[in-house]
């Protein structure tokens, strides 16, 4: 099945990760490809290379968005972007072809393809390669119309409050 994970609250991602942990204790295979998450400060990927790189196949694709001298998110959508987002998914299609996983993750793929990153008609093109007997969770804000059409679960992450919007910045080990 095709499980989406969208809205503008926190938690994607997390629950994306949450359900490969239940995979992987049901002694299933994990691939987790991560689209415009580039860089070195994801907290999870260190997790999941020391303790459970035996069973979890971890890519991520992207540039670092984060400015190493002011600590502020880059929003623009660059050639870089777009050649890291097409890596990502031709990752994923090995990863559908070889078929030897049972989870897959694309973290963040909803919101690549509605940036641009990605066209959604060359992600369509991927997704039709998915074996029958792999499950895939798509995480990410604004899903496109095609995906949610696509998907047999559909949960959407509904933002009530945040902190950041008073000011407190994303902190190492719990937003990222």
């Amino acid at each position: 099945m095709i499980q989406l994970y969208e809205g503008h609250g926190k938690g994607k991602t997390t629950a994306s990760l949450g359900a490969a942990l239940r995979a992987v204790g049901a002694g299933k295979k994990v691939a987790i490809v991560h689209f415009d998450k580039g860089g070195t400060h994801y907290a999870e990927r260190v997790a999941v290379a020391k303790y459970l790189s035996d069973v979890v196949e971890l890519h991520g694709t992207g540039r670092d968005r984060i400015d190493p001298v002011s600590g502020r998110f880059d929003f623009s959508i660059t050639d870089e972007d777009k050649r890291e987002g097409a890596r990502g998914l031709e990752i994923v299609r090995e990863i559908f072809i070889k078929g030897d996983h049972q989870l897959v993750i694309m973290d963040e793929i909803n919101s690549s393809a509605d940036l641009g990153i990605i066209e959604v008609e060359r992600v369509l093109e991927v997704l039709d390669l998915k074996p029958d007997g792999v499950e895939l969770i798509m995480t990410g804000r604004n899903a496109p119309e095609e995906f949610r059409q696509l998907a047999h679960l559909i949960t959407d992450m509904k933002l009530n409050k945040h902190y950041f919007y008073s000011g407190v910045p994303a902190r190492d080990g719990l937003d990222f």
